[in-house]
């Protein structure tokens, strides 16, 4: 398109001609309640004239920097907004962009009366207005924000956050304003459906909305999966090219396409995040209060301290409140107790049997950064534990036991969230999803995976092509489920679930199987797969032939209406699993 330069008298600026002549217009994109499927509101968005170079708000904003005309821009946008949709009389509220700078020089200038004379003037009701702010640059004096805020919203104006999330929406710009209205930045909204931790932000987000009591909206909306996420997620509002464009006129219906997702029964497969949970932190491991001494202590002081303390394993040796050895009680006492040790050595400093070099770990440090001491050549890591500080000072001691307690409890912790080997949904993310169905009083197919022969196979082939074999199977149900509409968990071990909507379900399962039993024969050697399978020890340790590892689906259509919980559908598949196991069956639909 070619752009007509903007005529402008002599020392006169394209935006200030703008101005003059009064040729801003707006464009109104609509706000959706997502759980209605109605138009709620609409934003309001100001253009420069059309085929100029000034035609973009971003392209009118430089030329406001440039020109130093930002609040003249800002004031004659809201001014023009206004008189455009008072003339409309068009029904729900409008969304008016303004940052908090303009918002606060147009108070301390004019204070609130020539604001409401702005609204009431055009024929726009002060209750209709929604003040969506912005800020481009720190917000330079918070409490005076917050005055001007107060005394607006006094003449029955909201006010709305726009764009929380991108850096310059403050959490504390939402506690200190608490606006009825939040909106979230679409970098967290852009792919929502596929990517768990902008999930895991939503989410959060959604927590701190209802301790501020703020309505949210989701800008960005794009796409029908990002919608379904936000719909059943319980996103009050949302905004976007899915729901609407930014057109002349304001739509007063939401798009077809965006209505059929809305109106959808179908349950939205919530995106797990790419990393396993947090294994936890070293301040829910436990610590031992232990004595400690300085550097220059004799050996018969340590020893009176052992002596003492006949539990302690170890003993700190602290310059100040810093952490510079450990000595090790077993080490210690063996040579303490050999003949003449006290009357040559008793009273010379400790030095001699102090690892300078111990392990000394932050409170607040991951459980798993810890594991290296398990893995560790040196054994004595073990034996004589870890130091334990924070913020540099000593705390206490930590041992080898409980750190190996630890790191198993918050591992089988974190699988219960995400498999540690597929990365696939562990056993809480399967139940919310049964309980998100059973909530919605759906009707779908719980699928119970299992692999037949896989214990001979571990025991024979070993762990690392057991792991194969699992990954194999992950890999090829997640080809054949519908990752908008089927849910895939694993259990554990060689066990998996699959929650499908898809009405095909019984061909994608066919096809899960016979795709598995092919590729699964490929793991086996060759000579394996020329007699069909292997000779190994059975569960009793007696030598027998098994056949190669295939596969059996137990499936359980379930209607929503009859159970409350996922323990029962789980309890159903699980039958179902033994079912098709007992017949030697690649896929069994059980009875409900």
């Amino acid at each position: 398109m070619n752009l007509q330069p903007i005529p402008c008298a002599a020392g006169q600026g394209p935006l200030e001609k703008i101005l003059q002549d009064k040729t801003l217009f707006p464009v109104y994109q609509p706000i959706v309640t997502l759980e209605k499927s109605l138009v709620y509101a609409h934003e309001a968005l100001i253009r420069g004239p059309r085929a100029t170079p000034l035609h973009t708000p971003d392209a009118l904003f430089r030329a406001a920097d440039a020109e130093h005309l930002r609040f003249e821009l800002e004031h004659a946008a809201l001014s023009t907004i206004l008189t455009n949709w008072g003339a409309r009389s068009a029904p729900g509220r409008l969304f008016v962009n303004i940052s908090a700078t303009a918002l606060l020089r147009m108070f301390q200038r004019w204070g609130t009366e020539h604001l409401v004379r702005l609204v009431s003037q055009r024929g726009v009701r002060p209750r209709e207005l929604v003040l969506e702010i912005t800020e481009h640059e720190r917000v330079p004096d918070m409490d005076a924000l917050s005055s001007a805020v107060t005394a607006i919203r006094s003449t029955g104006v909201s006010l709305a956050l726009d764009d929380f999330g991108d850096g310059r929406s403050s959490l504390r710009l939402w506690s200190q304003l608490k606006p009825e209205i939040v909106k979230i930045d679409r970098y967290f909204i852009h792919e929502l459906s596929s990517q768990g931790d902008k999930l895991k932000t939503v989410q959060a987000l959604q927590q701190i909305a209802s301790i501020f009591g703020s309505a949210l909206v989701a800008e960005g909306i794009e796409t029908a999966a990002d919608l379904r996420v936000l719909r059943d997620l319980g996103i009050a509002y949302g905004q976007g090219y899915f729901l609407g464009y930014p057109e002349p006129d304001p739509k007063p219906l939401v798009d077809r396409a965006a209505l059929r997702v809305l109106g959808e029964s179908q349950v939205a497969v919530f995106p797990e995040s790419s990393r396993v949970a947090s294994s936890g932190l070293i301040s829910s491991l436990d610590i031992t209060q232990a004595p400690t001494v300085s550097s220059d202590a004799c050996n018969d002081a340590v020893a009176r301290i052992f002596l003492e303390h006949t539990a302690l394993h170890a003993l700190a040796v602290l310059e100040g409140h810093k952490p510079v050895g450990i000595i090790n009680r077993a080490s210690f006492m063996n040579a303490y107790s050999r003949l003449y040790y006290r009357e040559v050595w008793g009273r010379k400093s400790c030095a001699m049997h102090t690892n300078l070099a111990p392990r000394i770990v932050e409170r607040d440090h991951n459980i798993d950064e810890l594991v290296g001491i398990l893995t560790s050549q040196d054994q004595r890591y073990l034996t004589e534990g870890f130091i334990v500080t924070e913020n540099g000072r000593y705390l206490g001691l930590g041992t080898g036991d409980q750190l190996v307690r630890s790191v198993t409890e918050t591992r089988i912790e974190a699988a219960r969230h995400a498999n540690p080997l597929t990365f696939l949904p562990g056993n809480i993310p399967i139940s919310q999803h049964i309980e998100r169905l059973l909530k919605k009083q759906l009707q779908f197919v719980a699928c119970y995976a299992d692999l037949n022969h896989f214990k001979p196979y571990n025991d024979y082939y070993g762990y690392w092509r057991g792991d194969e074999m699992i990954r194999l199977m992950a890999r090829v149900a997640m080809e054949h489920c519908d990752t908008q509409r089927d849910f895939l968990g694993h259990v554990g071990g060689d066990d998996f679930i699959v929650l499908f909507q898809s009405q095909d379900w019984r061909l994608r399962c066919e096809r899960l199987v016979a795709q598995f039993n092919h590729c699964a024969r490929e793991l086996f050697d060759e000579n394996a797969r020329a007699a069909g399978g292997i000779q190994a020890e059975d569960r009793h340790g007696v030598p027998r032939f098994f056949p190669c590892t295939t596969v059996s689906v137990g499936a359980v259509a379930i209607d929503g209406h009859l159970y409350t919980k996922a323990e029962e559908v789980a309890n159903l598949a699980a039958l179902a699993k033994h079912d098709a196991k007992a017949g030697g069956l690649g896929l069994f639909l059980r009875p409900a």
